[in-house]
């Protein structure tokens, strides 16, 4: 028996929808590759998602005999090591300023992708005065040509900050903005919440842990706990927190799941839980179980869960994706 051209063209366009109808019912292929940071940046990463550490209000203007953003781009002088309450240890330049870094930086090899009003909130830390005092390695000083072709200092390959809001020496408010921006240590690594926990960095891009009031939670690589938003759906995907929602409630890179621990990879329909989502504003969002995932901006250090039931519509997420405290 022949097909008829009717029933051929039938065929193709059923197939053709398939095709179209991916995992968690998004509209176009997810990708999952190794993407521990999304290529587009949800808006204020550099500055605007909350003060850290230490803050004084935001947007304070420098007081008498305090510095001010100009006189921390002029020069790095003799560093050394500071004791801060909250997070120990920290590196900080010749005028007692705390040096930070950025998760979108990359140390292998150094490069710096903080410009523009990046570099404004975040003004790079020169390299060509840069000395090592006591408790620096002058072995891990070293320098990257950025963009625009002058020399910042890298701290173990990490290029190296100050923060425009941090006026005085011993001032650490750029802690934990968006996420993305830390305090340095000695060795370029994460300066350690607590002064003696875990470094951020030894944690998986996502893992869980026991916290004692919530149970188990999904946390991200800085210890930040991890949310969903009760207003998103998940079949198909979509997101109902954008604009200056994402302010608050910055959206979880893409995570490749090699870099996971205790994380359900399957989801309720196998082999499609673990996705990336592609937010309709551009911006590349992990998702558990077809349930997009967020950190709140609110929460300062790991183990702070200040987002927990913010609004009635915001819950931290276990492993499998459920809702802690909430009905799904």
């Amino acid at each position: 028996m022949k097909t008829s051209w009717r029933s051929a063209s039938l065929v193709a366009s059923a197939a053709a929808v398939l095709a179209l109808t991916t995992a968690c019912g998004q509209e176009s292929a997810p990708s999952t590759g190794s993407q521990n940071v999304g290529a587009t940046a949800a808006a204020g990463d550099y500055g605007s998602a909350g003060a850290g550490l230490g803050s004084t209000g935001s947007g304070a203007s420098p007081q008498a005999g305090q510095s001010s953003p100009a006189t921390q781009t002029s020069t790095a002088g003799e560093l050394s090591v500071s004791t801060n309450a909250e997070l120990g240890e920290v590196l900080t330049d010749s005028a007692g300023l705390t040096l930070y870094r950025f998760d979108e930086d990359t140390a292998e090899p150094p490069k710096s992708n903080c410009d523009g009003d990046c570099a404004t909130a975040w003004p790079p830390v020169p390299a060509n005065d840069a000395a090592a005092g006591e408790g620096v390695d002058e072995a891990l000083l070293g320098e990257v040509t950025r963009a625009d072709g002058t020399k910042q200092l890298t701290i173990g390959g990490w290029p190296a900050y100050r923060y425009a809001k941090d006026t005085k020496a011993g001032d650490v408010t750029g802690q934990g903005v968006g996420g993305k921006w830390y305090a340095l240590a000695a060795d370029g690594k994460k300066a350690k919440q607590g002064g003696g926990g875990a470094a951020a960095e030894d944690l998986p891009g996502l893992s869980t842990r026991n916290d004692p009031k919530l149970g188990e939670i999904v946390i991200d690589k800085n210890g930040h706990t991890v949310y969903r938003f009760m207003k998103d759906t998940q079949w198909p995907m979509s997101t109902a927190c954008t604009g200056d929602c994402l302010e608050k409630w910055p959206v979880v890179a893409p995570v490749d799941e090699k870099d996971t621990k205790g994380i359900d990879l399957q989801g309720s329909t196998p082999n499609q839980g673990y996705v990336v989502f592609d937010r309709p504003d551009g911006i590349k969002q992990q998702s558990i179980d077809c349930i997009p995932i967020y950190t709140f901006a609110g929460d300062k250090k790991p183990g702070d869960t200040n987002g927990q039931g913010v609004g009635g519509t915001w819950f931290a997420i276990r492993g499998d994706g459920k809702p802690v405290g909430a009905s799904e």
